[in-house]
């Protein structure tokens, strides 16, 4: 009885230490979300470009991949707390530039605008890796797939709101503001992450360097038989299928509409993917878990095509809602993966080098997008991102039969023996 109690108690602290991670995460991705709407519609409204769209994703990708290695190695080395608020001071610097030049008290605005896209790398550089890091020092492994599933629901719902909260600050306060009060959305993350309770953590490997650090991890991750295929599946979906940096030129030049619609659709896809993640959170998918990530990854492909296709506003905002409900059922696997196939004293690189993966697909996703809106036309590039993804998953289905047969629950089992 009296364990009963105690397993009770360490649950409930648990979920209100995790409670308090998430809220960390959700203010800090609202900040990044809306600072991002607002600075594509910044860029096209001045420069009628979709190219100019894509550079966003460019300077964006150069200080992450930068940086991304070293923030891994930092988190595994230092104070996993203090590289989350630097993350979130950061931000709020970001969104005080940006107001300032909005108000246009800077000459070269497009150029400051782009410093402010290369910060906003730095940032995601340091978020990612603290994030998951914190989320390894409080959620036990055997509950890894129910508080991942929430983390994921919670980030989409973030994605959601944000662009649409973002649009709609557009519309009726301006971009100065917009700017101002995606920062003060930061400084509420460095709140939540402040008050943090964690055990004091003891720094290990404290006389290994960089360089040797950096090759411990990218050793386990190239010879471990789920990372990565995982890694390597998501980059290359995201890389063609993402379609979310061609919304201000979709929006203005197909739909022909406004900046709230442009928050609608940055929106849908998020909708979707907080809903299956909800549902995924109760209900985890721990029996032929590999099956279902590639049909999500497949789906998501046919979803961005019949997206590519509608001159309507609501059926545009439905095809990216299954897009997202898709992308949420792949996404929460692999994250699942990367949590449980993850020792402690390396959840910093292995996150890092995850976001490597993830985080370069996504810029060098817009600057593809861009190139090829500019080549083929806004929408058949669209259409054509989607093909090539359903032809990565079909791939990959084929050739990694480790990931293809994937099920959670032996991952479980696995992690009990070895205990």
């Amino acid at each position: 009885m009296s364990s009963d109690i105690e397993f009770m108690q360490n649950h409930s602290e648990v979920g209100k230490r995790y409670l308090t991670l998430l809220m960390y995460r959700i203010w800090s991705t609202l900040s990044y979300q809306m600072m991002m709407v607002a600075i594509g519609w910044h860029l096209f409204d001045l420069t009628d470009s979709v190219i100019s769209l894509g550079l966003m994703g460019l300077a964006e990708l150069i200080p992450f991949f930068l940086l991304s290695l070293y923030a891994g190695h930092a988190v595994d080395h230092y104070s996993r707390r203090m590289i989350a608020i630097l993350a979130c001071i950061l931000h709020v610097f970001i969104g005080l530039l940006l107001m300032a030049v909005a108000f246009g008290y800077f000459d070269s605005p497009v150029i400051l605008i782009y410093v402010g896209v290369a910060l906003l790398g730095v940032g995601r550089a340091l978020l990612r890796p603290s994030f998951q890091s914190l989320f390894g020092d409080i959620v036990p492994r055997e509950q890894t797939p129910k508080y991942s599933a929430y983390s994921s629901a919670a980030f989409q719902g973030c994605i959601m709101t944000g662009p649409a909260i973002g649009g709609l600050l557009i519309a009726y306060v301006g971009l100065p503001w917009t700017y101002l009060i995606s920062g003060l959305a930061a400084l509420l993350g460095w709140y939540f992450v402040a008050i943090l309770k964690i055990q004091t953590r003891q720094v290990q490997e404290q006389g290994q360097s960089f360089i040797g650090s950096l090759f411990e991890g990218l050793h386990y991750v190239r010879n471990h038989s789920l990372l990565m295929p995982a890694m390597m599946i998501d980059m290359m979906a995201v890389l063609f299928g993402g379609a979310v940096s061609m919304l201000p030129a979709f929006v203005k030049d197909v739909l022909g509409a406004g900046p709230e619609t442009l928050g609608i659709l940055r929106a849908a896809p998020a909708i979707g993917a907080v809903l299956v993640g909800i549902y995924l959170a109760r209900r985890p998918i721990l029996q032929h878990s590999g099956r279902y990530m590639f049909l999500g990854v497949t789906g998501f492909g046919l979803a961005i095509i019949a997206f590519s296709m509608t001159t309507n506003v609501w059926f545009s905002a439905l095809f990216l809602f299954i897009s997202g409900a898709c992308d949420s059922v792949s996404v929460v696997i692999r994250n699942a993966v990367l949590q449980l196939s993850s020792p402690d004293n390396m959840r910093g690189r292995i996150s890092s080098i995850n976001g490597i993966f993830v985080g370069s697909s996504n810029e060098l996703g817009a600057l593809e997008s861009g190139l090829a809106a500019s080549v083929m036309g806004l929408v058949p590039s669209i259409a054509f991102g989607g093909a090539v993804t359903v032809l990565v998953a079909i791939g990959f289905y084929i050739q990694s039969a480790s990931l293809r047969n994937l099920k959670l629950q032996e991952l479980f089992n696995n992690l009990k023996n070895e205990k």
